[in-house]
């Protein structure tokens, strides 16, 4: 029976040999170093969960009561649940140094109909989280333009949650986000090495000054509703504690991917969790978990003592910060729809790169993508379905990496997990109570995309992928490495 028939080819696994040809005449340019990378995965964590979910969760909103300053704790249980699946996504990194990241970890361990999901998974969630983004940044372009007593027009600086009609500016930032990563990855990692050093003196200008400023009296009471809030709490800030993996699609663009990918994973995990406790605690200790604006919490912080100027400037630094989550996780997306067109599973036409190395057609449609949700929907629905998805993205990538240490372990590895499985088990284990934690509106948004997404599989990706021996593009693979050898 052929493979494009036999419906035990939906298990079957990429292997590494192939992936290494095919990496080899992918188009995309090996220009990153450690600190490069360092700062495109801390450019992915920091910004609107420190700017704009920290106050969110914090203050609350019509559905969901405010956690107060335990939203501290709600970070530092998301924090712990990606800490687990961040060394799990290290260990791969160091053996596939290959775009994908999720998507080829699961394809390459749980075959190609897991990683098929996670895949189509991940261009959804990449796609809403620049949108979350950009209706954070949105929220501080407002407080910035308030400062000097100017309001843009409801009906076009909100979405109809908020009685507007459509966020323009949410709109023009996920274009000019666009635009810059479609310069080429190069000229990504110049900018975000510039923009997250501002950021990090950002946030300790904030720390530093909001000190001085903080109201004890402000901590009491600490959990005002309780630990069920501050759980669901976790699951939406939860956005604000992975970016690692959107950096770890940029592998195949790393000077040494083996070497520097690992590394480079857990040093922004644990620069990025520093300074979400030091922000949280100053957020939350300079005004009362009720007062804090949800959309711009330090401006709101730092207005509420006195020092709207101040406020301003945290407003405009704020913004420039924030973009290097967009273009991290716009960057995610555009490597991971490259990744699964040239592994035949959509359109080759979408794996086309341009004289730069940059897959431009995919980097535009997606960043078109993302303007649509970022201006019609509210921001917490979407912070939601982005979560949901990379939350299952995480029990897959745990999932595979327990699977490739027992039936691959002589493979070389340059980082290992410790404590295996146990680290793992703990990542699986908490991304699924923080799943449980969503909406079932949101479980349901997520269950029909995966639905559409099966559905496009068997009709085009099974037929057309190049593990399948029929497919024409399977001779691409064994004519390129004929050519190799």
């Amino acid at each position: 029976m052929a493979d494009s028939t036999n419906i035990q080819s939906v298990w079957r696994r990429k292997p590494m040999a192939e992936m290494e040809i095919e990496s080899k005449h992918s188009g995309l340019f090996k220009s990153l170093g450690l600190w490069q990378l360092t700062a495109i995965g801390v450019g992915g964590i920091i910004g609107v969960g420190i700017f704009t979910l920290a106050g969110l969760v914090a203050h609350g909103d019509a559905n969901n009561p405010g956690v107060g300053p335990a939203v501290l704790i709600s970070f530092l249980i998301a924090g712990l649940a990606s800490a687990a699946a961040a060394l799990s996504y290290a260990e791969f990194a160091g053996m596939i140094p290959r775009a994908g990241s999720a998507y080829t970890y699961g394809y390459v361990a749980l075959g190609e109909l897991i990683g098929w999901f996670i895949g189509w998974d991940l261009l959804l969630e990449y796609i809403a989280i620049v949108a979350v983004v950009a209706i954070g940044i949105s929220g501080y372009v407002d407080a910035f333009l308030g400062g000097f007593g100017v309001h843009l027009p409801t009906a076009i600086s909100a979405t109809a949650d908020s009685g507007g009609v459509i966020n323009l500016p949410a709109i023009l930032v996920c274009l000019l986000v666009t635009w810059i990563l479609s310069r080429g990855t190069k000229a990504l990692g110049r900018f975000e090495l510039a923009a997250v050093a501002l950021k990090i003196v950002l946030i300790l200008f904030i720390v530093g000054l909001g000190i001085f400023f903080i109201n004890t009296h402000n901590y009491t009471p600490f959990m005002p509703s309780g630990f069920g809030p501050v759980f669901t709490g976790a699951a939406t800030v939860f956005f604000a504690v992975f970016g690692y993996d959107a950096m770890s699609t940029a592998a195949e663009e790393a000077k040494d991917g083996k070497k520097h990918m690992p590394k480079a994973i857990v040093l922004s995990l644990v620069i990025a969790m520093l300074l979400y406790v030091a922000a949280t605690l100053v957020l939350t200790g300079m005004q009362n978990y009720k007062d804090i604006d949800p959309a711009a919490g330090f401006a709101s912080a730092f207005t509420g003592v006195g020092l709207p100027v101040i406020a301003s400037i945290i407003s405009v630094f704020a913004v420039l910060s924030i973009l290097t989550v967009m273009l991290t996780f716009l960057l995610g997306v555009s490597r991971v729809w490259f990744s699964m067109s040239r592994d035949g599973l959509l359109p080759k036409w979408f794996s086309k790169v341009d004289h730069r190395g940059t897959p431009r057609r995919v980097t535009w449609i997606a960043g078109l993508g993302s303007a649509f949700l970022a201006g019609i929907f509210p921001i917490r629905l979407v912070a939601d379905l982005t979560n949901i998805g990379i939350l299952a993205a995480f029990v897959v990538v745990c999932i595979a990496v327990i699977v490739f240490r027992y039936t691959k372990p002589d493979t070389p590895r340059t980082f290992r997990l410790p404590f295996m499985p146990v680290v793992p088990a703990v990542g699986v284990l908490f991304s699924l109570f923080l799943i449980w934690q969503l909406s079932w509106e949101t479980k349901a948004r997520f269950v029909v995309w995966l639905a559409i997404g099966l559905v496009i599989y068997f009709t085009y990706g099974r037929k057309h992928s190049l593990m399948n021996p029929d497919s024409p593009r399977h001779a691409e693979l064994e004519d390129a490495a004929g050519a190799s050898d």
